[in-house]
C-alpha cells in the first residue's frame, strides 16, 4: 500500500505514525506530507529516515490512501483533489463529517457501510467516537431516548500550544495562551466557539455527530464540553434515558462484549476508568456504571479514552485496515 500521511509533524500525526508502526500496517511507499515550511524536514518511521514532501507532491504521488489530520481548512481544499486522483482519504478534522454525501465512520459500529465510491471518509470527533463506543451497544439492546453528557477534555484536544501554555504555566512562566484563561488549576467550560444558541462547536458536534453515526434522529444529545488541565485523554460524565427497562448486570456484559471497550467498574476495589490509564492505550475505558434513582430506565456511566488514540489517530488507521482488509481500496 502507497500511504500518505497528510499533517505528518502535528501531535495527531506524530501518533498515527506510532500506531502505523504499532500495528504493522502494510506500507509499500510511506509519503509524510506538511504544510510548506516543514517540507525537508526529516522524520523516523520504523528506522528509516523519510523527508516531509508538500501537498501536491503527495497528490502527484497517487497514493492509496491518504490519511490527513491537517485541520479543516487544508482538507476542504485538498481532500477533493487527492481523491480526484484516485486516493481514498480517511479525514480526521470537521471539514467532511455532516456532510450528507459523506460516511461519518467508527469501524466497530458503522465501518460495513463504506463502499469503493468512498473516496472522502470522515473521521468523527475524539468526544463523539469514545461517547458512541459505549452507547452503541446500548442502543442496540435497549433503544436510547435521551442522552445527556458533560465532557472533561484533555487539553491535547487543542493541541501544541496547549500543552506548552500548561507546562509554562507550571513553571510560572509567561509565554502563548492557547486559552483566554489560563488552565493549570482551572477548568475552562468553553471548547471551540461559541454558537449562536449558546452551545459550543465542540458540543453541538456531540449532538449531531452521535444521530449521524447511529443513523437515528429519534436520540436526543445534550452537551457540556469542559477543558481540565489533563494530558492523558478524554472523560466523560454520561446521562442515559432508554426506552426499555434494564438490568445493571446487562449493562456490563454488553459492553464488556463489545469490541474496543473494557469495563472498569468495582467500587470495592476503587476500580474505575481514570485518563492516567488511558493515554496510550486504544480502548475506551467505561466504569461507575450505576442506575439512575431520579428517573425511571434511566443509568449513569464514566468514559474515558486516549483522545489522540481511540479518538483520532487509532480509528483513522482503523478504517485504512478495513478499507484494505475489505477489497475496498
Amino acid at each position: 500500500m502507497r500511504i500518505a500521511v497528510v499533517g505528518a509533524t502535528g501531535m495527531v500525526g506524530e501518533i498515527m505514525l506510532k500506531v502505523l508502526a504499532e500495528r504493522d500496517f502494510p506500507i509499500t511507499d510511506l509519503y509524510l506530507v506538511a504544510s510548506e515550511r516543514s517540507v525537508g524536514k526529516k522524520i523516523n518511521f520504523k528506522g528509516k529516515d523519510y523527508e516531509v514532501i508538500g501537498l501536491q507532491t503527495a497528490v502527484d504521488n497517487k497514493p492509496d490512501i491518504a490519511l490527513f489530520s491537517a485541520g479543516g481548512e487544508t482538507s476542504l481544499e485538498w481532500a477533493p483533489k487527492f481523491a480526484e486522483n484516485g486516493t481514498t482519504v480517511v479525514d480526521n478534522s470537521s471539514a467532511w463529517r455532516m456532510d450528507e454525501t459523506k460516511k461519518l465512520v467508527i469501524p466497530e459500529i458503522n465501518a460495513s457501510e463504506l463502499t469503493k465510491e468512498d473516496k472522502i471518509i470522515a473521521n468523527p470527533n475524539c468526544s463523539t467516537i469514545q461517547l458512541l463506543m459505549a452507547l452503541k451497544p446500548l442502543h442496540d439492546a435497549f433503544k436510547i431516548k435521551r442522552v445527556i453528557v458533560s465532557t472533561y477534555q484533555s487539553i491535547t484536544g487543542t493541541g501544541v500550544k496547549a500543552v506548552e501554555q500548561l507546562e509554562n504555566e507550571y513553571k510560572d512562566e509567561k509565554g502563548e495562551m492557547a486559552y483566554p484563561y489560563p488552565i493549570h488549576k482551572n477548568a475552562l467550560p468553553h471548547c471551540d466557539v461559541f454558537q449562536e444558541n449558546g452551545y459550543t462547536k465542540e458540543e453541538m458536534k456531540l449532538t449531531k455527530e452521535t444521530k449521524k453515526i447511529l443513523g437515528d434522529d429519534s436520540v436526543l444529545v445534550s452537551a457540556t464540553a469542559i477543558r481540565i488541565p489533563v494530558v492523558g485523554g478524554h472523560s466523560e460524565s454520561v446521562n442515559i434515558e432508554f426506552e426499555n427497562e434494564f438490568d445493571e448486570a446487562d449493562v456490563r456484559k454488553i459492553l464488556s462484549q463489545f469490541p474496543g471497550v473494557t469495563v472498569q467498574d468495582n467500587p470495592d476495589t476503587n476500580t474505575y476508568p481514570m485518563p492516567i490509564y488511558a493515554e496510550g492505550k486504544d480502548d475506551v475505558f467505561v466504569g461507575r456504571i450505576r442506575r439512575d434513582y431520579s428517573q425511571p430506565k434511566s443509568l449513569n456511566m464514566w468514559v474515558v479514552a486516549d483522545n489522540l488514540r481511540k479518538g483520532a489517530a487509532t480509528n483513522t488507521v482503523q478504517i485504512a485496515e478495513y478499507l484494505i482488509e475489505n477489497k475496498l481500496v
